[in-house]
C-alpha cells in the first residue's frame, strides 16, 4: 500500500525555523534609532524591495528564480521551486519548501547643507519572513510579511514664531518635529509555469494580500520668553491605514546556446486605495524626564475621521543571462542582469488632494553574480555578487530632485549540515548584502549617506515525500 505523508522533521530541523522565527520576532521589537527627515513627506521612505540574496545583485529581481531563495517581487518565480513528481503521474512525490528569513542594520549619516554638520544614527529592523512550498511541479506558493515603507525622524528648529493669520511675530520659540510609524505588507502569492517549446517556458504568478500600518505626525512648540511663562502646546494627527494590495508579473526563459539561458521578467501593480482612521489632537503638554509628554488640556480632539490615500501604480521590467553551474564538473556559473522601474506616484492623491512634494520616478538597477567551479575548499561553494542602482527619489521639495545613487556587494554562504545522517535533504544558506546608498547632492537641504548590511537566512528541506510500504 501507499500513503502520502509529509517528511518528518526531526529536533534539528524545528530548532532551526524556531531560531529564525525567534530572532525575527526580537528584531521587529527593536526600538529604532533612525532619523530620516525625508520620511516626513508621502507615505514615508520606501523599504528596499527585495530579500538579501537580490539586494546582492543592486536589487535585481524582474526575471530572478532560484531553488533556496525566494523572490517576492515577481510571483512567477514561485513556479520555479524543485520538485518531483511520482513516476507517470502528476502528483508531487518530493518538494522543497523553503523559509527565508531577514534582517537589516544600518548606519545613516545626515549633511545639513546650510550649517555642514552631520548626525549620525543607526538602527537594526526586520527585512521579511516568507514561506514557500511547491503545490506541484511547476506550481508553488509563498506565504509573506515585509515592510513597504517607515516613517522615522526626529528633528528640531529654533526660530521667530508667527501668527499663522497675520504673519506677524510673536516670540521666539523652539519646535520639535517627529514622526513614526509605516506600512507593511502580508500577502499570499502563487505562481505557474508552462513548458513552450524545448528548451522554453513562459510563467505567470500573483500576489494578494492586505497593507497595513500606523501614520503619526506631531509638531511640538514651546515659545522662550524671559519674562512669561507660556504653556507648551502640541499638534498631532495619528492615522490608521489598512487596504487590499494585489500585484501580477511574468517571467519568460529560453536557451540561447547550449549553456547560455536568457530570461525577461516583468511584475507591477495598480493604484490601490487604502482606507485611514484619523484622530487629530490640538493640547497643551507638559514633559517630564520620567514620565515623558503629558498632556495638560485639551484644545479640541477629533477622533475617528475617515479618509483615503491612494498607494500607487508601479512596473518593472527587466532581462537576465545566465549561465547555470554544471554539477560534477569543473566548469562555475554567472549570470547578469538588468531592471528599469517606473512609480507613478503622481496619481498619489491623500483624500483627494494631489501631494506637490511627492513626484513620480525611475530607477535603473544592475547585478552580476559569479559561482566558481567547485573545488576543495569553502570558498569556492561562496556566490560572489555585484550591483548599482540610481535613479530620483520621489520626494520633491522645492521643486528640486533628489537624486539616489547605491553600490552593492553579496555573498551567498552555505551552512554546513553537521547533522547529514539525520537532515540529508536539509540545505541552509546565509545571504550578505552590503550596500552604500547616496542620497541627494548639494541642491538639496539635507543629504543622506546610508550603509546598510542585510543578512538573509535561507532554511530549506524536502517535504511531502512519498513513503510505500510493502505488504
Amino acid at each position: 500500500m501507499k500513503s502520502t505523508t509529509l517528511r518528518k522533521l526531526n529536533h534539528y530541523t524545528v530548532s532551526r525555523i524556531y531560531i529564525a522565527i525567534l530572532l525575527t520576532g526580537l528584531v521587529s521589537t527593536v526600538t529604532a534609532q533612525d532619523n530620516s527627515p525625508y520620511s516626513r513627506y508621502g507615505l514615508g521612505d520606501t523599504y528596499p524591495n527585495s530579500n538579501a540574496a537580490n539586494r546582492g545583485l543592486g536589487g535585481i529581481s524582474a526575471a530572478y528564480n532560484d531553488y533556496f531563495n525566494i523572490n517576492y517581487n515577481n510571483p512567477a518565480s514561485y513556479s520555479f521551486f524543485q520538485a518531483t513528481n511520482e513516476p507517470n503521474s502528476r502528483k508531487l512525490a518530493s518538494g522543497r519548501a523553503v523559509l527565508n528569513v531577514g534582517v537589516d542594520a544600518q548606519t545613516r549619516t545626515l549633511i545639513d547643507r546650510n550649517i555642514q554638520n552631520r548626525f549620525t544614527t543607526s538602527n537594526i529592523v526586520f527585512s521579511n519572513v516568507t514561506l514557500g512550498m511547491p503545490l506541484r511541479k511547476n506550481w508553488g506558493m509563498v506565504l509573506g510579511l515585509r515592510p513597504l515603507h517607515r516613517i522615522n525622524y526626529k528633528m528640531e528648529r529654533n526660530e521667530r514664531i508667527r501668527d499663522h493669520r497675520t504673519n506677524l511675530p510673536i516670540d521666539s520659540g523652539r519646535v520639535l518635529y517627529e514622526g513614526e510609524g509605516g506600512l507593511s505588507l502580508a500577502s499570499v502569492g502563487t505562481g505557474v509555469k508552462f513548458k513552450t517549446g524545448k528548451s522554453a517556458f513562459v510563467s505567470f504568478g500573483a500576489n494578494a494580500g492586505y497593507i497595513f500600518g500606523k501614520q503619526d505626525y506631531s509638531t511640538r512648540l514651546w515659545l522662550l520668553n524671559d519674562s512669561t511663562m507660556f504653556a507648551a502646546g502640541n499638534k498631532q494627527q495619528k492615522a490608521g491605514v489598512g487596504g487590499l494590495y494585489f500585484d501580477a508579473g511574468m517571467q519568460y526563459q529560453f536557451k540561447v546556446t547550449n549553456k547560455l539561458y536568457m530570461g525577461i521578467g516583468a511584475y507591477g501593480n495598480m493604484s490601490r486605495k487604502l482606507t485611514t482612521t484619523k484622530d487629530v489632537i490640538n493640547e497643551t503638554f507638559v514633559y517630564d524626564a520620567n514620565s515623558g509628554y503629558t498632556s495638560r488640556d485639551s484644545i479640541y480632539t477629533l477622533k475617528n475621521i475617515k479618509g483615503n490615500v491612494y498607494y500607487p501604480a508601479s512596473i518593472t521590467t527587466g532581462l537576465m543571462l545566465q549561465k547555470p553551474q554544471t554539477p560534477g564538473s569543473n566548469q562555475g556559473g554567472w549570470l547578469a542582469g538588468l531592471d528599469f522601474t517606473y512609480n507613478d506616484w503622481n496619481g498619489y492623491r491623500n483624500n483627494g488632494i494631489a501631494d506637490t512634494a511627492v513626484k513620480s520616478n525611475w530607477q535603473v538597477k544592475l547585478g552580476a553574480e559569479f559561482n566558481p567551479a567547485r573545488k576543495n575548499n569553502y570558498l569556492s561553494l561562496v556566490s560572489y555578487r555585484f550591483g548599482a542602482f540610481t535613479g530620483p527619489e520621489y520626494i520633491y521639495l522645492r521643486k528640486t530632485t533628489m537624486p539616489v545613487y547605491g553600490v552593492s556587494f553579496g555573498l551567498g554562504l552555505p551552512l554546513i549540515n553537521y547533522n547529514g545522517a539525520m537532515a540529508g535533504y536539509q540545505v541552509s544558506q546565509l545571504n550578505l548584502a552590503f550596500e552604500y546608498v547616496k542620497r541627494g547632492n548639494n541642491q538639496n537641504i539635507i543629504k543622506e549617506n546610508l550603509f546598510r548590511v542585510s543578512a538573509g537566512f535561507s532554511l530549506s528541506d524536502l517535504w511531502f515525500i512519498k513513503r510505500r510500504y510493502v505488504d
